[in-house]
This record gives C-alpha cells, sequence and structure tokens, in this order.
C-alpha cells in the first residue's frame, strides 16, 4: 500500500512566550498560519522495519527525525508491525522557523492513520503529535489557529479576512537557527517572556475584522529579542522589508526566516527584487499569494 502526502509549513503573526513551565518548556500564545510551501512525503507499507530517505543531505534518516519518530510511535500505539518506507523531498528550509519538520511528522501521522484504516482516534492522535514536538499537533489541521500551552491546544480561527488577497514575501539567509538555542537565550531578555495571555485572540479578531492598523500593531515574536541580539542581519531584513513596501514583517518562529506582508503581488515582486539585488545571495526569497490551498492528500 503506497500514499503520497503533501506537508505544508507556517508562519508565527503571533509568538507570544508568557512565562516558563515547570516541565522545562515556555508557556506559550500563538496565532499560526498555515504556507502553501510543500515537502512531498511518499510512504508505502513494505517489509518489517522503518526506513525514511530524504534528498536532502542536512537531514538524519534515522531515529533524530520527527518524521521517522512519528512512525515509530504510530506503530506502538495502533500495534501493528506494518514495515513502512518514507521518502522525503525536502523543499522547505531547515531551521528557519517554517516548522517543516514538524509537518513532516504530522504528515506521517495522518499518512499511516488512512492507510491503516482510521486506527487511531483523534485524542490518540493528538497527544501523539504532543509528544513530537511543540509545533507538530498544528499540522494536523489546516487552518488558522491560536495555539496554547506549550502548542498542543490548538483553537481553528476560520478565515483572516484582512489577508486575503495579500502577498507574503519569505525571505532566509544562508544560515540557521536552532529553536532550543532561540529559547534557552530567551532567559537574557525577561521581558521578552512576561507578556499577558490573550493577545492571540485579540490579533484573530482584529484580522477578521479587517483592522490593518490594530492587526498588524500586534504581530509580535519574543524571540525575535535573542535572535536579533546574535543575528543583527535578519533584524536588518525586517527593517528593509518595512523601509520597502511592506505592511507588517516579522522574524518566522526561531528564525531565520523574516516574513514580509505586502498590499498585492506587484509589490512583493517590487521588494523580492530589491532583496536580489541589495543583499548577498540568499537561501530563499519567495512569493506566496494568501491564503493558499492547503491540502495533503
Amino acid at each position: 500500500m503506497k500514499l503520497s502526502i503533501k506537508t505544508h509549513c507556517k508562519i508565527n503573526l503571533l509568538l507570544n512566550v508568557v512565562g516558563d513551565r515547570e516541565d522545562g518548556f515556555h508557556e506559550l500564545e500563538m496565532l499560526m498560519l498555515p504556507v502553501p510551501i510543500f515537502d512531498i512525503l511518499k510512504i508505502e507499507l513494505t517489509g518489517s522495519r522503518i526506513n525514511l530517505n530524504c534528498n536532502h543531505p542536512q537531514i538524519p534518516n534515522g531515529h533524530e527525525n520527527l518524521a521517522y519518530q512519528a512512525a515509530e510511535e504510530f506503530r506502538i500505539k495502533a500495534q501493528i508491525s506494518d514495515g513502512i518506507r518514507i521518502d522525503l523531498e525536502k523543499n522547505i528550509p531547515v531551521e528557519a522557523g517554517l516548522g517543516g519538520g514538524s509537518g513532516n511528522a504530522a504528515g506521517i501521522l495522518l499518512a499511516l492513520n488512512k492507510l491503516h484504516d482510521h486506527a487511531l482516534n483523534t485524542s490518540t492522535m493528538q497527544e501523539i503529535a504532543s509528544s513530537l514536538g511543540s509545533d507538530v499537533p498544528f499540522f494536523l489541521q489546516h487552518l488558522p489557529a491560536i495555539a496554547k500551552g506549550r502548542g498542543e491546544i490548538i483553537d481553528p480561527v476560520g478565515n483572516l479576512s484582512l489577508l486575503e488577497g495579500k502577498s507574503l514575501v519569505l525571505v532566509r539567509p544562508k544560515f540557521g537557527i536552532s529553536t532550543p538555542w532561540a529559547y534557552k537565550n530567551l532567559s537574557y531578555f525577561p521581558a521578552a517572556k512576561q507578556r499577558p495571555l490573550g493577545q492571540a485572540k485579540d490579533l484573530a479578531l482584529a484580522l477578521k475584522k479587517g483592522l490593518i492598523q490594530k492587526a498588524y500593531k500586534n504581530f509580535y515574536n519574543s524571540l525575535e529579542l535573542p535572535v536579533f541580539n546574535k543575528f543583527p542581519l535578519i533584524k536588518i531584513i525586517k527593517e528593509y522589508a518595512l523601509a520597502h513596501g511592506a505592511e507588517s514583517a516579522l522574524m518566522c518562529g526561531s528564525g531565520s526566516t523574516v516574513f514580509a506582508i505586502c498590499s498585492n503581488n506587484s509589490k512583493a515582486e517590487l521588494l523580492s527584487e530589491s532583496f536580489k539585488s541589495n543583499f548577498d545571495p540568499l537561501a530563499m526569497n519567495q512569493i506566496i499569494t494568501l491564503p493558499g490551498e492547503i491540502n495533503p492528500f
């Protein structure tokens, strides 16, 4: 049995760290938007072992890979012994703040559940996703959503009308940033992790009602402070976007990607060309029209 699935990435319109947790993680409040840049996963039930192959030389093929871990956990929870072959075509940059690896893990869970006639219920799928990583539960669904806790509490918010028809420019320099590093160094910026709850709901409402000034003013990422301190180029990219036609810009997740929202595709093209002309070659400079269709199968 075979199945091919596309797994998308995401941006955080809000990444609000509201405190520390007793389990060592951070208490989060996020507004996350699915973005139609896709990795391709081909899954085949064959043999007796899990085998993963990836076209990206920096991606591990063993247990260190979240997709591999997802397959392991699915087999345990579903009490199956089928071997699984996974071929991963990687298009989403790694260590970019876009959640590509988390999307791969969620995609494996969804695909295997489909191949096994939905052997696991929603609650068990959520349990596995939460155990794999903070962003994985978001990718079990395909709508903009508020995420709370350490990321496992997902509340889809539906269409964000203000963003419809906008163009998204994604810019990534030729280096990545480790998510654990970003959260660890947040400790040097205590004000960035003592922000009140409720901002994600307010931002989602402003985006739904088309309140452009209020919405863009409330875009926020707690991790910008430690990242900008260590990697000033990312701050320069954000400020350059705002000075050259972007309505708003923010670092994606823990970086190193910056997203810029432009009012239309023409302005996005101008901004993209400006980046190409004024910066050293970038790892990614891509334009997306919002909202993009997200259909995994």
